[in-house]
């Protein structure tokens, strides 16, 4: 009995490979020889292993294989104020649906920002990536970028880094630096790996700074870059890779 993950009547693995563009299928082969292919989390070192590339996950050196990247759809949108972060809203308010209206497959949204937030939000088709992103056991960070009143003092990044109790319980912040103050407003930005509701704003409360604006520029590996508000980006190549690769897929 096999204990490799065999399917009868698929692609030779090598094969796989070089179609992927991964090697030529003499070096794929080799990289079978050498341990360093995985099917389905197992390492495999079979040359006549058969696999079926539509359903099984494939690993590289650790880094996943995408055969077909427009299977796996993920947005990146740079979510505008005003807008809910659901698909429909009972109320009538302008939600993501409108601003998906050109992709019509069923997509999730990774998280949600208030309505008063603006910046990165993540959708996809799968619902796996979905969870895994939002699940606080994989801790991917969420980078935050603030205005706020008043000369932000150098205890505040202290207080926030080791813990604030809030009404839903302890939390500290990943990391907390002041980027420039102008006048009466402060710029800083932050890192947290939470996803309670409104965090960053209830922490910025908490030590005497409320938040004028606040935007979200990072989540996980990606980075809203040069993305206009209202707006979206295909994640795919490297950054794809990237963003599943952070939470073990």
């Amino acid at each position: 009995m096999r204990n490799d993950p065999y399917v009868e009547g698929g692609v030779r693995l090598q094969k796989v490979l070089s179609q992927a563009g991964i090697a030529s299928r003499r070096a794929a082969e080799e990289m079978i020889e050498d341990g360093r292919v995985q099917v389905d989390g197992q390492v495999v070192r079979s040359q006549g292993l058969r696999v079926d590339p539509d359903r099984q996950v494939i690993h590289v050196d650790g880094e996943r294989v995408f055969l077909d990247e427009t299977k796996h759809v993920v947005l990146a949108i740079n979510k505008p104020v005003g807008v809910v972060s659901t698909m429909s809203d009972p109320e009538g308010r302008p939600c993501l649906a409108d601003l998906l209206m050109d992709h019509p497959e069923r997509l999730y949204h990774v998280g949600r920002l208030d309505v008063d937030t603006s910046g990165l939000l993540l959708v996809t088709n799968d619902g796996e990536l979905a969870n895994r992103l939002t699940h606080p056991s994989y801790e991917v960070p969420k980078t935050y970028v603030a205005r706020v009143h008043g000369e932000v003092k150098p205890g505040v990044r202290r207080r926030l880094l080791q813990g604030i109790e809030l009404e839903d319980g302890p939390v500290k912040v990943d990391s907390f630096r002041t980027m420039e103050t102008y006048g009466e407003i402060t710029t800083v930005e932050i890192v947290v790996h939470e996803g309670r509701n409104r965090l960053v704003r209830r922490l910025m409360d908490h030590v005497g700074y409320p938040v004028r604006e606040l935007v979200r520029t990072h989540f996980g590996p990606i980075s809203l870059d040069r993305l206009q508000p209202g707006t979206t980006r295909r994640v795919k190549g490297n950054a794809l890779k990237a963003l599943y690769s952070s939470v073990g897929l």
